[in-house]
C-alpha cells in the first residue's frame, strides 16, 4: 500500500482523527480519566457537537486560535464539544 498517496486522499480523514485525539486528550487531562481509544472516541464525538453548535450560532470563540496554532480553532471547537460529552456521559453515568 502506498501511504503517501493514502495521505493524499484522505488528507480530510486524517487531520480530523488528529483533530479527536488532540481533543480527547485535552478533555482527558481537564477532567480526569481515558485511554487512547475513550480520547479518540470523545474526541471525535466533541468534534462533531462542537461543530454543530458553531454552525447553530451557539458557540463563538473569543478568539482566532488559527494565528497561534495551525487548526488551532478546530482543536478548540472540538475541546469544547468534547467536555460537554464527557459532563453529559458523567450525569448520565451517575458519576
Amino acid at each position: 500500500m502506498d501511504y503517501v498517496q493514502f495521505a493524499t486522499d484522505n488528507k480530510v480523514w486524517i487531520i480530523m482523527i488528529l483533530n479527536g485525539l488532540v481533543a480527547g486528550w485535552l478533555a482527558g487531562l481537564l477532567l480526569g480519566g481515558g485511554g487512547l481509544i475513550r480520547n479518540l472516541l470523545v474526541g471525535l464525538i466533541g468534534a462533531v457537537l462542537g461543530g454543530y453548535l458553531v454552525s447553530a450560532g451557539l458557540l463563538t470563540l473569543p478568539y482566532d486560535f488559527d494565528a497561534i496554532v495551525p487548526y488551532g480553532n478546530q482543536i478548540v471547537v472540538s475541546t469544547v464539544g468534547a467536555l460537554i460529552v464527557v459532563i453529559v456521559a458523567r450525569f448520565l453515568g451517575g458519576r
